[in-house]
């Protein structure tokens, strides 16, 4: 059954987290700043929420993260040089990542977890749906998770996850959710969620990547929501009450997503996403692949 709802404009980014993984490259440069080929991981991340419909964009952000602004924001003076050099390739890529969005800050002050940094979205939001979106996973373009999200959350109400398949032992590093089928074959309505459990404690192999479209009553919920794992409010637990109490802002469904996702999350996994992007890009990939094909030949 469909259901009038408002149409979603908004979307937060999370990007407060310290990035020790990748310390000392993030000692000064925030995670979110690190190059994918040659772009910033955060930049792929604002532009997926503009293909979706998304042009109202909130980072929330801590100490240090000064970089994301100013990469958003205008830089006459190297605008100035390109432009004298007549250099108008560089020029259309630098003055691209100002013009994406209307992009808004918020810090998130003491950072007490992903719940936590929703929450502070929620002065911005008001009342309307909302899409959450984490930098470490970054979605192909040619597969609009996002966009489907947004049309499953028209349809159904309430909140909607992304969710992937993965293997048992994988599990660990995910939230997790216990499913049931709906009668589209992407969809699922999710009865229950549990942060990171273990493999034997797991009610599924779906788990949540870093995609959400939520309903504004998660900010009443997450006031509400105990720090949980880590010593941290889990934005798992507060979806956890929705999805199992008869409550307003339910109920939860996912979408289950088979297409490409480049997990920037750790150096390995960062590295292959770099790998895997350089190699399908036009202009790098045909000299990249015969270079990496040798280069496997020769030292592996």
């Amino acid at each position: 059954m469909s259901h009038a709802h408002p149409r979603i404009s908004k979307a937060v980014i999370p990007a407060a987290g310290l990035g020790t993984r990748f310390l000392p490259a993030t000692k000064a440069t925030p995670k979110e700043m690190l190059p994918v080929v040659d772009k910033p991981a955060i930049q792929y991340v604002v532009e997926e929420a503009v293909a979706a419909g998304l042009d109202d964009v909130l980072m929330v952000t801590g100490r240090n993260k000064r970089p994301l602004e100013d990469h958003f924001d205008r830089n006459y003076e190297l605008e100035s040089a390109l432009e004298k050099k007549g250099d108008t390739e560089r020029l259309s890529k630098v003055q691209e990542s100002s013009d994406l969005a209307m992009i808004h800050y918020v810090r998130q002050g003491d950072p007490k977890g992903l719940g936590h940094a929703v929450l502070c979205a929620a002065p911005h939001v008001g009342e309307e749906p909302f899409a959450v979106l984490l930098g470490d996973d970054l979605i192909d373009p040619r597969d609009p998770l996002l966009r489907r999200m947004i049309e499953v959350q028209a349809q159904y109400g309430g909140s909607v996850v992304a969710l992937m398949e993965v293997a048992p032992e994988q599990i660990h590093l995910y939230g997790c959710a216990a499913v049931e089928a709906t009668g589209d074959s992407d969809v699922v309505q999710v009865t229950g969620l549990v942060e990171k459990p273990e493999p034997a404690d797991a009610p599924s192999n779906y788990a949540i990547i870093g995609r959400y479209v939520l309903d504004p009553h998660i900010f009443e919920i997450l006031r509400k929501t105990e720090p949980g794992r880590g010593g941290e409010i889990q934005l798992t637990d507060a979806l956890q009450r929705l999805a199992q109490e008869e409550t307003a802002g339910g109920p939860v469904h996912g979408v289950v997503f088979k297409g490409r996702r480049y997990d920037t999350g750790d150096r390995g996994d960062y590295l292959r996403a770099i790998v895997r992007l350089a190699c399908e890009r036009e202009d790098l990939g045909p000299d990249f692949r015969t270079w990496l094909q040798r280069y496997v030949a020769e030292e592996m």
